[in-house]
C-alpha cells in the first residue's frame, strides 16, 4: 500500500499494472504449452503417416466408403419399395377381380 498522502489513482494504477503483467505472464504460459502441445501432434501425424495416412485422412476415406455405401443401400431400398408397390398393385387388383391373391 501507499503512504497517506500518495493519491488513489496512483495506487489504483499501480495494482491494475500488477494485475496485467501477472495476466501477461499467464498468458505467456498459457503459449508455451498451445505451442508444444501443437508440435506434439504435429508430430504424432508425422509419425503416423509414415505408415499409411494421418489418422484424419484415414477417417474421411473411411467416411466417404461409408457414405456410398449408404447410397447403395438407399437405392436398393428403393428398388425393393417399388417392387413391394407393385406386388401390392397386383394383389390387390386380383382380389378386385374374384381371384387370390395367396
Amino acid at each position: 500500500m501507499g503512504s497517506a498522502d500518495e493519491r488513489p489513482d496512483l495506487e489504483a494504477l499501480r495494482e491494475l499494472e500488477d494485475v496485467l503483467r501477472r495476466l501477461a505472464q499467464e498468458l505467456a504460459a498459457w503459449r508455451r504449452r498451445a505451442l508444444t502441445a501443437e508440435g506434439r501432434i504435429a508430430d504424432q501425424a508425422r509419425e503416423s503417416g509414415e505408415g499409411g495416412a494421418p489418422p484424419l485422412l484415414e477417417l474421411e476415406e473411411a467416411n466417404r466408403a461409408l457414405e456410398q455405401r449408404l447410397g447403395t443401400a438407399r437405392a436398393r431400398l428403393s428398388d425393393l419399395i417399388s417392387r413391394l408397390d407393385f406386388l401390392e398393385v397386383q394383389a390387390l387388383s386380383s382380389e378386385a377381380r374374384g381371384g387370390t391373391a395367396r
